[in-house]
């Protein structure tokens, strides 16, 4: 793997429960085997049909035991399948829902086996949407194809990605997906890992209600958790050196597109009579309740939520993180999106049309940051800056809650990781900082443990220990 990874990156998966790819509110139509529960869709954006894993695992291609290959490693199964590695999640996902609690969030859900429901598997296996190929298996979970897009058809780039000549454009001109473009990557790690329209991509509060975790991702560092190939000279030339700071900044701002786009999504912002809980800050309602003469407030106001005390807020982790990258690499449109995000949050406590309309234009003012943000440089200035902003006195005060807080965590680590690829900071210098980070994730480690102003002076260390290294 290109670059090192810091071990805080691991063990912020477990933290906050989101190794485990999300499950669907959206039913797929079944017709009693779990293949056709996946393929089924009336979706045909490309055609493509998905060939499966088999078809990549050959000796020539990407099934070797060892990295030998002159122009990718070519042992690329072997970590996407690692039992042992966070390297080899996406190929637990399906085995995930046979566990006894996939079956128990599903015998709750009353939707029969986690393993042919549509519910689940739109996320716990490739969803070949536009049909499969007679070595695709369901059971492969999130294969090659679930990320790289369908590589068979009559047009497909399953032959022609290998070919001498042929160039990495003219390969997501017939389908590859462009994971190399931020956007394009954040877009496709959000279907699953927040949600997306699409069938079985969609987790609800009732299927977290029934024991799925809550969902969070952080684009970069999971990224960095499932990266199976080698940034050298051969990939830099085919395609470009990753800017981890640029993919950060660039996920932030499409998770706030997204999760706005489907708060204003009629099939999806509701649920009876309420809203869909699923959009709101977990730990604002999970709180503990004590009453009496000993009773005490749980909520905290919070500058960046005009709403009334008492009242849920949205889970503005991401729009909370944006809105730091925004100051430092996006100065002019800051203000806006400031201003926008305050609307929407004002706006949740009139009515759901207002709500709804205020949702659409902070999406635009994110899709903006977004296209702004892809073609920033963030060198070594930014970097520094913008991981002040976060623990600063504009940003911190909004640290209220606990998911936040654990996104700032995560940010504060991706960016002195980035630091350091990027050749800015050495490792041993940054070992110096790694104990303060690790003190801030203790911050976050336990939910109902969370304490803002704890957290906020543990951000401060660990924001101050990376300053030092200027």
């Amino acid at each position: 793997m290109g670059g090192k990874v810091s071990s805080r990156l691991s063990c912020v998966c477990g933290l906050i429960g989101a190794a485990v790819l999300g499950i669907a509110l959206l039913f797929l139509a079944t017709t009693g085997t779990a293949d056709q529960a996946v393929a089924s869709s009336a979706s045909a954006a490309t055609g493509a049909v998905h060939v499966g894993v088999a078809s990549c695992a050959g000796s020539t291609c990407h099934g070797r035991s060892e990295p030998t290959g002159k122009v990718v490693r070519q042992d690329e199964i072997l970590h996407w399948q690692n039992a042992s590695s966070k390297t080899g999640a996406h190929s637990r996902t399906y085995a995930a829902l046979a566990s006894a609690r996939g079956q128990a969030i599903a015998a709750k859900m009353g939707i029969g086996p986690a393993t042919s429901a549509g519910e689940c598997l739109g996320c716990h296996a490739d969803p070949a949407f536009n049909g499969k190929g007679p070595r695709w298996q369901v059971s492969d979970g999130v294969g090659c194809e679930g990320c790289h897009g369908g590589a068979g058809g009559s047009n497909g780039w399953l032959t022609t990605h290998y070919a001498v000549g042929q160039s990495h454009a003219a390969n997501v001109a017939r389908g590859l997906y462009p994971l190399d473009q931020p956007r394009a990557r954040a877009e496709k790690c959000l279907d699953c890992h927040l949600g997306s329209d699409k069938p079985g991509q969609f987790v609800s509060h009732r299927i977290m209600a029934a024991g799925h975790p809550r969902v969070a991702f952080e684009v970069d560092l999971f990224s960095a958790l499932q990266q199976h190939h080698d940034e050298d000279a051969d990939y830099v030339q085919r395609k470009r050196r990753t800017n981890n700071v640029q993919l950060w900044a660039v996920g932030q701002a499409t998770a706030v597109g997204r999760a706005t786009n489907l708060f204003a999504n009629p099939r999806l912002g509701t649920d009876g009579i309420f809203p869909e809980i699923y959009f709101f800050d977990c730990q604002s309602c999970h709180r503990q309740i004590i009453d009496g003469p000993n009773g005490r407030a749980n909520w905290v106001a919070n500058p960046g939520r005009p709403i009334p005390s008492g009242m849920p807020p949205f889970n503005d982790e991401n729009m909370i993180m944006l809105s730091a990258a925004a100051k430092v690499a996006a100065p002019g449109m800051a203000a806006k999106f400031d201003a926008d995000s305050r609307a929407f949050h004002a706006a949740l406590a009139k009515d759901r049309p207002a709500a709804v309309a205020a949702a659409r234009r902070l999406s635009a003012t994110a899709g903006s940051l977004a296209d702004t943000l892809s073609r920033s440089a963030f060198g070594r200035e930014q970097t520094f800056a913008i991981i002040d902003t976060i623990a600063g006195n504009a940003i911190s005060p909004r640290f209220t809650d606990y998911e936040g807080s654990a996104q700032a965590v995560m940010a504060v680590d991706t960016l002195l990781n980035a630091l350091v690829r990027q050749g800015h900071v050495s490792e041993d210098r940054a070992r110096g900082a790694r104990g303060a980070i690790d003190r801030a994730y203790k911050a976050v480690g336990n939910s109902n443990a969370y304490r803002p102003a704890e957290f906020r002076a543990a951000l401060g260390q660990a924001a101050a220990s990376i300053r030092a290294l200027k």
